[in-house]
């Protein structure tokens, strides 16, 4: 896992676009013992703002992939066949374990994690800074680096992923889907610990797209809504509405409220890799059932953008644009509050499904629906979920992974006759298979 031995030090190196994953020149030498020992706040504070822009390298792979083969939006472009030909598994075709497509939001993903490790060893080496502060550090690069190997293990499914990538030249072997579960959230829990222990500011500072998280007490509610979605994966309710209860849920709140990766066109910055604008020959177009299967009045269909005239590409046709992020410089989340409010319903169908309809209704309702009619078993309320789900977070990254969780891959449209909806992506060629 070659790409482990790099990472990123310098503010130049670190705004660079998200197309570029050639290998970065290794950086040994006096640079990494700068950090090593003694690391000053202003050293550890490019660490920390380095995690803020790794957060967005690559990631738009990782939403295209995911919402491709969940069928959230097909790409069209006649640069690359393979977005509607083996991302889709058109006729005989599959997936390769070299592809750009899941190698690129996977190694991106470990890049953070590898920042993320510098930083841990940065904080434990130095003297520079006081126990408390260290907590501060810990508790960051902890919390997105649990993050970030969920990312990666959502691509990979029952392939499993490496935890343990601390020492790139011994990587820690892969370990399965659920005691990756179990190792993400176990890192959580050692977050938890630290931001407990963090006083009341952080010795360092976010972007503003953290705002509202850039404490240890509002980071932890972040930490504790990703522990939820962990333990959700897990099938483990209680643990789900317990971290719940510490998160940032608010039934009252704005759905869009949440931490999130900060982007900008401003000369040297990072513009937004998810917008493209509407109407053009290479576009983003939403899956006609998203459209087909839409409730009448549900006011999410402001999420795709009537074109001017269909497209078609490769035996596929589509009339809407994917429109969820409106300019080059909007916020892209981690996570938000609606989907804790989803979280929350499905939590509680099976234990309190008077508590899950309360949940489902203020989706429904918040997005000019009319409160909740249909049955109360646990069968239909998880249906009514899943189509939550599937408009409040379309586009996200969340419907091939919920789909595959329920066991409902086989209810997602197939469009062309061989068409195949995989259930992970390959293990990458240079990880050894």
């Amino acid at each position: 896992m070659r790409y482990l031995k790099y990472f990123v030090i310098s503010a130049a190196i670190l705004l660079l676009a998200s197309c570029n994953i050639d290998d970065l020149a290794n950086p040994n030498g006096s640079s990494i013992e700068g950090f090593n020992q003694n690391a000053s706040k202003s050293e550890l504070q490019t660490l920390v703002t380095g995690m803020e822009s790794l957060l967005r390298q690559e990631i738009g792979f990782y939403y295209d992939v995911t919402s491709i083969v969940g069928r959230d939006y097909y790409f069209f472009t006649g640069s690359d066949p393979r977005y509607t030909g083996e991302v889709l598994g058109k006729g005989e075709s599959t997936l390769d374990n070299n592809g750009f497509y899941g190698n690129r939001p996977y190694y991106g993903r470990y890049k953070t994690v590898k920042n993320a490790n510098v930083l841990i060893n940065a904080v434990n080496n130095t003297t520079l800074i006081t126990a408390e502060e260290a907590n501060g550090y810990l508790g960051f690069a902890k919390t997105f680096q649990a993050y970030e190997l969920h990312l990666a293990l959502m691509l990979q499914y029952q392939n499993g992923i490496r935890l343990d990538v601390a020492d790139p030249d011994n990587l820690g072997g892969f370990v399965t889907y659920d005691d990756a579960l179990a190792g993400i959230l176990n890192i959580l829990e050692e977050a938890k610990t630290n931001l407990q222990a963090a006083g009341a500011e952080f010795p360092f500072s976010l972007s503003a797209a953290m705002a509202g998280f850039d404490t240890p007490a509002s980071f932890l509610k972040f930490n504790r809504g990703l522990a939820a979605r962990i333990a959700l994966y897990q099938g483990n309710k209680a643990e789900v509405k317990k971290f719940l209860t510490d998160s940032f849920m608010d039934m009252a709140g704005d759905f869009g409220n949440g931490p999130a990766r900060f982007y900008s066109t401003a000369g040297g910055d990072f513009a937004n890799n998810l917008f493209r604008a509407p109407n053009q020959a290479d576009a983003i177009i939403a899956h006609p059932s998203f459209v087909n299967d839409m409730t009448p009045g549900d006011d999410r269909a402001s999420k795709v953008a009537l074109r001017d005239a269909p497209l078609s590409l490769d035996g596929l046709t589509g009339d809407y644009d994917v429109w969820v992020y409106k300019s080059l410089n909007d916020f892209v989340p981690y996570m938000r509050n609606e989907e804790l409010i989803l979280i929350a319903a499905e939590a509680n169908v099976g234990s309190d499904n008077a508590a899950a309809v309360n949940a489902i209704n203020v989706i429904r309702t918040g997005h000019g629906l009319a409160a909740y009619s249909g049955g109360t078993s646990d069968a239909e309320l998880m249906d009514e979920i899943m189509y939550q789900r599937r408009y409040s977070l379309f586009g996200e990254g969340h419907r091939w992974v919920d789909m595959r969780r329920w066991g409902r891959l086989g209810e997602l449209p197939i469009d062309r006759p061989g068409d195949d909806v995989w259930p992970n992506m390959p293990r990458p060629f240079s990880e050894g298979n």
